[in-house]
């Protein structure tokens, strides 16, 4: 699925991984799902701490989760983080490895001091510009707290969702359940 170029590239990223990191995909029978498979089939032999899991039971199918090894994962892709969101992912890999974010320590500790449980989930479109500085900014939030999940899913591959939930505009989040913000955004702002 990736390309020779692609691949060096990533490798060179995922040199900078602290600790193990686990990827848990939960498919179906579906092109998509194949695409995903094949995604992660290259992803994971670019770095020995790298593990990936074909084992998943995640409502959505496919999909897939990024979480330090032995540690319950909080970041989870509904869709094939390719196009714009394909720097998500590996920004997920990196700071759920322990990777030190280029983020200011005030954010970093007002992100980890939260208290109580958020489960975002975010609605996104891979030809979307404004989406993944959302996307990224909650899958930190996420690494640096434990009461805190997110969940990217692609519109396109969840249609249904869009209609039940009247999206009309992409980023749109919602947080327990109810919606919590549309369009552009930052880690600040959240």
């Amino acid at each position: 699925m990736l390309d020779t170029a692609i691949k060096t590239q990533l490798a060179a990223y995922l040199d900078k991984l602290q600790q193990p990191v686990e990827l848990i995909a939960t498919l179906d029978d579906s092109p998509r799902a194949a695409e995903m498979r094949a995604l992660l089939d290259d992803i994971a032999p670019l770095s020995g701490r790298i593990s990936v899991r074909f084992d998943g039971d995640a409502e959505r199918r496919p999909s897939f989760t990024v979480g330090r090894a032995g540690e319950k994962a909080r970041i989870t892709f509904a869709g094939i983080p390719l196009g714009h969101e394909f720097t998500s992912l590996v920004l997920a890999l990196l700071h759920s490895s322990g990777h030190p974010p280029k983020t200011g320590s005030t954010l970093i500790e007002q992100s980890a001091a939260l208290r109580g449980e958020y489960r975002f989930e975010t609605y996104i479109s891979l030809s979307c510009h404004n989406c993944p500085e959302i996307v990224q900014a909650l899958n930190l939030m996420a690494v640096l707290n434990p009461g805190i999940s997110h969940t990217m899913i692609d519109g396109g591959l969840f249609q249904t969702e869009i209609e039940a939930r009247k999206i009309m505009a992409v980023p749109s989040v919602f947080l327990n359940g109810e919606a919590f913000l549309q369009g552009r955004s930052t880690l600040e702002e959240i």
